[in-house]
């Protein structure tokens, strides 16, 4: 963007631009989001910033009205796919690592690594670690009861006094200014998440009712949830769509809140909270040249893991939505049988079961066990592509996991038979020109069915 467009867009409010970038204000020396509703600084004493770090690290306060911590993140696909966009997304999720554990998990040496990380983003991984922590901290602060404690370790940090001088020194304010009451402890913690619209919340709504596992998922006219389940915590979540504010009012219970940072990434990452459809749709719509009318604010429902999506994909193979659904609810009950709490099934209990319950070719839940065995043994394997060395396993499978299990921006399924129909009903154009966001052409074709 110019600053020609970031001083017309923090005019505006417009909040399409939430996230996008952060406007700091000289006379007052805080930075905020550009929808703040505080009284328009004249532009002399404005600085506008791309990241909020940046803004932190030139010694701004963050805003207390507007809360920077709780604006959209930046889209990845927006930044150049790089390995130090890759470092950034991983200490995004709250996966804390240091440079060392991040360079052998990105392939590279961690002098090459601090070299790019600190070329793309102006800071050092450590200082960009630290800031995020603080950052997240802020937002628990500000939004849920839990204490000072809890939300020292829930970002990261092994104790109160790191927690205090890192708090300080990121973000140039002290956690008891955020604080001036003491709050009683919930069990359950509520969170706003802000997206930037518009938002379609009608055709996520009817996508995820067809594929509605009772019990394990929940759905009201304006609300989503469903329980997760990993070897790290349980626990549960409901995101209510309030419209009017651009956001989504999460209550989440949680059994383990060390994990809660990458739980809330992941509630963002489902619901596609990050996505700036007005790009994707202006992007689209120049390249279909008509070929058909686009959905606004159209989002990618995305499922909890890779491994459930692949489960899922696996069972919808060549059967219809409906068929596939059922046979999804059957393996969840057979699952669940000895709980109150219905959980998506783990990889090893799949592995390891005959799948007797189901009325299917024994091909079918030989591929299911193969999978499952796989992400047993190989638990944080990224790269899905491996999956097609099993049998059963083909590309369909593969690209619909990356579609919903990683909501990877850039999928189109042309092998599915939806699909191919819609394309039938258009005109024809090129697919390959609606890059990076072929995932969003498969849902918009989806809606035209």
């Amino acid at each position: 963007m110019t600053s020609q467009q970031w001083q017309t867009a923090r005019q505006s409010r417009d909040p399409r631009f939430d996230g996008v970038f952060f406007v700091a204000v000289k006379s007052t020396g805080i930075y905020c989001r550009p929808i703040c509703p505080a009284p328009t600084a004249q532009e002399k004493n404005v600085e506008y910033y791309q990241y909020a770090h940046l803004a932190a690290q030139d010694g701004f306060r963050p805003c207390i009205r507007c809360r920077p911590d709780s604006a959209p993140n930046s889209p990845a696909w927006l930044g150049t796919k790089t390995t130090a966009l890759r470092a950034k997304q991983l200490i995004d999720k709250g996966e804390a690592y240091d440079c060392e554990v991040l360079a052998d998990r990105l392939g590279v040496s961690s002098r090459y690594l601090r070299r790019l990380f600190n070329q793309h983003f102006g800071l050092s991984i450590t200082q960009y670690r630290l800031f995020n922590q603080c950052n997240f901290a802020k937002q628990l602060l500000q939004q849920t009861d839990l204490s000072v404690a809890d939300i020292a370790f829930a970002s990261g940090f092994n104790s109160i006094r790191r927690f205090n001088d890192a708090f300080l020194k990121q973000l140039n304010i002290a956690p008891s200014k955020l604080r001036k009451t003491d709050k009683k402890p919930a069990s359950t913690l509520t969170l706003t998440l802000a997206f930037r619209p518009p938002y379609n919340w009608q055709a996520l709504h009817d996508f995820l009712q067809r594929r509605l596992i009772s019990g394990l998922e929940w759905l009201s006219a304006t609300s989503y949830g469903r329980t997760f389940k990993d070897k790290y915590c349980q626990g549960q979540f409901t995101a209510h769509f309030v419209e009017h504010k651009n956001h989504f009012k999460v209550a989440i219970d949680i059994d383990n809140t060390r994990y809660l940072q990458q739980v809330i990434h992941n509630i963002r990452r489902v619901l596609d909270l990050d996505a700036d459809t007005h790009t994707i749709e202006q992007h689209l719509d120049a390249e279909l040249k008509g070929a058909m009318p686009l959905c606004v604010g159209l989002r990618l429902p995305g499922i909890w893991s890779d491994y459930e999506a692949g489960i899922r994909a696996v069972l919808g193979q060549q059967v219809s939505v409906t068929a596939a659904h059922n046979l999804v609810t059957q393996l969840v009950c057979e699952f669940n049988q000895q709980s109150n709490n219905h959980y998506f099934p783990t990889p090893d209990w799949v592995a390891n079961s005959e799948l007797d319950f189901f009325k299917m070719p024994q091909s079918r839940k030989d591929a299911l066990r193969r999978l499952s065995a796989y992400c047993q043994q190989n638990p944080d394997n990224q790269e899905l592509d491996n999956w097609l060395e099993l049998k059963g396993i083909g590309p369909w499978t593969v690209n619909y996991a990356k579609l919903r299990g990683k909501s990877h921006p850039d999928i189109l399924l042309a092998g599915d038979l939806g699909v191919k129909k819609a394309l039938a009903g258009i005109s024809e154009f090129n697919s390959e020109h609606c890059a990076p966001f072929r995932s969003y052409l498969t849902f918009q074709l989806w809606q035209q069915l």
